[in-house]
């Protein structure tokens, strides 16, 4: 057998064993407002080059986040699609499928590049979250995705401080903060929520992770970032 053949047959053996972490997704994306304000101003300032890489960047990233280092770990997409999209709001996710406003890209005030990559991370993050099959508080659903963008480092200014919210599942930044703290306590902490929440949800996943119930984590999340002013 030829040194060729050899190094070949290593290659084909080493493939075969290695765990299935980069499985292809395919990406799609589809400008449906190409005319509009919004549209026009996606493909001069963002385009398909730098929106490629921002849903595929940020699917790597959520993989690493979630601990999703195998196919079986993962839900069972291979195809994910942008749709830009004459409509109002930000953005949403159904399915593997996320549609971004051309109406919010056309006016937005900032650095629409970074921002843009934000929006994805978070609706991105939808499509391999799992959600206890539907039992999952919409609002620890919604701070799971924020949660990966602050991690990003995609954190827009309008954005709450730490310590900050009514409640814990609030949503959005509130609950983000709020499990970044959480994960300060336990580190890889929502990715070993997300993979309880795979088949179900329960409160007392909290317990089973950092032994303390939610109130209490919120109590003393809150806490700890109380100010007290001192009068002399």
């Amino acid at each position: 057998m030829s040194k060729h053949a050899i190094l070949l047959m290593s290659f084909m053996l080493t493939l075969a064993v290695l765990p299935q972490t980069f499985a292809t997704v395919t990406y799609n994306i589809t400008n449906t407002a190409a005319q509009t304000l919004g549209g026009i101003r996606y493909e001069n300032q963002i385009g398909y080059k730098y929106a490629k890489h921002a849903l595929k960047s940020s699917n790597l990233f959520i993989w690493r986040i979630f601990q999703q280092r195998n196919k079986a770990d993962r839900a069972n997409v291979t195809l994910v699609h942008l749709f830009i999209d004459d409509m109002d709001g930000v953005a949403y996710c159904e399915d593997n499928k996320i549609h971004f406003s051309t109406n919010y890209i056309a006016g937005y005030q900032g650095d629409l590049n970074k921002e843009f990559s934000g929006v994805i991370y978070h609706e991105m993050t939808h499509v391999w979250q799992w959600s206890g099959n539907g039992s999952t508080p919409s609002g620890l659903i919604e701070g799971i995705a924020d949660f990966v963008r602050l991690k990003a480092g995609y954190i827009p200014s309008h954005w709450v401080q730490p310590g900050k919210g009514d409640k814990w599942d609030q949503g959005y930044d509130v609950t983000a903060r709020f499990l970044d703290y959480c994960e300060g306590l336990r580190n890889g902490f929502v990715a070993e929520l997300n993979k309880k929440m795979r088949y179900a949800y329960s409160v007392d996943y909290f317990v089973d992770l950092v032994g303390k119930t939610v109130d209490q984590l919120w109590s003393e999340y809150k806490a700890a970032y109380t100010s007290y002013v001192v009068k002399t």
